[in-house]
């Protein structure tokens, strides 16, 4: 993993105030020696996001994210770790080495770079076909679809010839063999009938990447063949579940928001009518990863799906999606038409902005969508919707005055009785039902929270060493009586080998860089959660020595279970059980 040496990478590390660079994107206030504020990885009301500047590391008790500075930037950016510490190093004043790069990194950068000439070469060659005689019959479509050469400039819009193999001949021409041609994603070859395009007789949309890069291509095919869209397959290069389609032109929108399509044409109407901060998902649905990609960008996401069922369908699964990411949803009503482009054709740029403006709340329109599956002239069925349309509130807002606002906008609007849905929504929350976000910060959201699977031994592991991090007098009091050994194989084990190591040359823990041992999001966020563990409602010190020993009990106790499961020889066993007696018999004091 070490892309720079170890020592560089500790220096731009231990240079580098977490609290500083996280605060540039979340809005942190202190309360006692840690930072709070809302987490930027999922949609809460509440601040359970924590940044320890003694730990240099960052937890949220909510959705369970969590590492240290570098892990801040990959996953809010999407960094690689090497850009991670590309992006800090000039910011804390470390100047990072230049290095030679191993032969299969070479390989790599050099097989990425050969992909994308080859995706740039295939866009000139569509480029200038649809501006040749061979392009008359795509130039007329994207004419009709009233299209102005600028636009069609901009978009480097292009096409393929009607023969099956002509980018295949072309691109050979340019020099590329089929080694590389076969994962280009733009030709397919085979024993019988050998190179051939995957376009043909298509106008091509070519898809950039956020730094201008063509990485991929989307082809509408002319006439009536099917598929009527086709996208390139995924490569090295192109991952279409963190592709946004007009990404590139519109991050560099002075609007605060994103308008979220379905379609290419229909971003590419709307930056046509002055809308430059449309995007779309590449004709698939909207994935955690175009969430993420999108938070980097905006707060606030206008949906602009198609008017119809499958439209409205995709809106519904798409409003969550983006909540969980932290983005705030509303939803453009393009009625009568289907579209973007069909709407700005019909009523043009100026009324597409009334509808911006008066987009409907994404809460609001669920309930909407809600109450079409109702036939609101039975009684019977009318009582079912407003009781979802209560659960739905109850379930969605933890607090007593977002309830209240929306008990009071649902009953105005869907012509509910106020007080009956008050009321019920009052029963709802004392029989039990609670909102999906967070109820609380810190301890006391994470005793709400735990899971059945955290309250057993993992609880016990992660406590300890949570307890050897944050108080590391403890360590010459258990090293005699528990050692790694004793933990879960895996992360906990890495982990526990780590703090060991730590406490036994006598210097404090070093957690952040603990967390770069790990390289996988699911392995730093258990990282984070050993390291963010927490005693409880335990205030004097009679009550910590007594849960420590319980705890250093039930993780011997674990230990020699499984050990005597997986068949250790007898002597381990026996000096086992005799240093498990001792720590019955031992008197911690703290």
């Amino acid at each position: 993993m070490a892309i720079y040496p170890e020592e560089v990478v500790e220096e731009v590390r231990n240079r580098t105030n977490i609290v500083d660079v996280i605060s540039q994107y979340v809005n942190l206030q202190k309360k006692g020696s840690q930072y709070f504020g809302l987490c930027p990885f999922h949609n809460e009301k509440t601040g359970s996001f924590s940044v320890s500047p003694q730990k240099q590391m960052y937890y949220c008790f909510g959705c369970g994210k969590g590492g240290n500075v570098f892990s801040f930037l990959m996953d809010y950016e999407n960094m690689t770790f090497k850009e991670a510490v590309e992006e800090l190093a000039p910011r804390c004043g470390v100047t990072l080495p230049q290095r030679e790069l191993t032969a299969q990194e070479r390989q790599r950068a050099d097989r990425r770079s050969r992909l994308f000439e080859i995706n740039k070469d295939a866009a000139a060659y569509y480029y200038k076909m649809l501006r040749s005689d061979a392009g008359k019959q795509a130039m007329e479509y994207f004419t009709k679809r009233e299209l102005t050469p600028d636009t069609m400039h901009k978009f480097g819009l292009g096409c393929t010839s009607k023969y099956s193999d002509s980018l295949y001949k072309y691109l050979r021409e340019k020099g590329y063999d089929d080694n590389i041609l076969k994962d280009c994603g733009l030709v397919t070859i085979d024993e019988k009938r050998g190179g051939h395009d995957k376009f043909w007789n298509r106008a091509m949309f070519p898809i950039f990447d956020a730094n201008g890069k063509v990485v991929a291509f989307g082809g509408r095919v002319m006439g009536d063949g099917e598929p009527k869209y086709l996208n390139s397959p995924e490569t090295e290069i192109f991952n279409k579940s963190k592709t946004l389609f007009g990404l590139y032109f519109a991050r560099k929108t002075r609007r605060e928001q994103f308008i979220l399509c379905e379609g290419y044409m229909d971003v590419i109407s709307l930056h046509q009518a002055g809308f430059d901060n449309a995007v779309a998902s590449l004709g698939t649905a909207l994935t955690e990863g175009h969430a993420g990609m999108l938070k980097r960008y905006v707060k606030d996401v206008y949906l602009s799906y198609d008017s119809d069922g499958a439209g409205q369908k995709a809106a519904l699964r798409a409003i969550p999606i983006l909540k969980n990411a932290g983005i705030s949803c509303r939803i453009i009503n393009m009625s009568p038409y289907k579209d973007p482009d069909e709407f700005i054709k019909n009523l043009g740029a100026e009324e597409y902005e009334k509808r911006i403006q008066n987009a409907e709340n994404s809460f609001m329109y669920q309930v909407r969508m809600l109450q079409n599956n109702y036939d609101m002239t039975d009684p019977e069925k009318k009582s079912d919707f407003q009781k979802e349309a209560a659960r739905m509130i109850v379930m969605e807002f933890p607090t007593q005055l977002e309830r209240e606002n929306y008990t009071e906008s649902v009953a105005a609007k869907f012509n509910i009785p106020k007080d009956a849905l008050a009321k019920y929504i009052l029963e709802l929350g004392q029989s039990g039902i609670t909102a999906r976000r967070e109820l609380g910060s810190g301890d006391d959201y994470q005793k709400k929270s735990l899971k059945p699977k955290d309250d057993g031994m993992k609880m016990s592991q992660r406590l300890l060493l949570t307890w050897l991090v944050e108080t590391p007098d403890v360590y010459p009091k258990i090293s005699l009586y528990v050692n790694p050994e004793d933990f879960e194989a895996g992360v906990y084990r890495t982990v526990a080998e780590e703090v060991f190591k730590y406490c036994d040359e006598g210097n404090p823990v070093d957690t952040a860089r603990i967390v770069d041992l790990f390289m996988e999001d699911e392995e730093r966020k258990t990282v984070a959660a050993l390291f963010n563990t927490t005693v409880g409602e335990l205030t004097d010190n009679s009550d910590l020595s007594k849960a420590l020993k319980e705890t250093l009990l039930r993780i011997k106790k674990n230990s020699l279970e499984l050990a005597q499961k997986n068949g250790a020889d007898l002597k381990s066993l026996v000096e086992g059980k005799k240093t498990l007696q001792r720590l019955e018999r031992l008197d911690i004091s703290l």
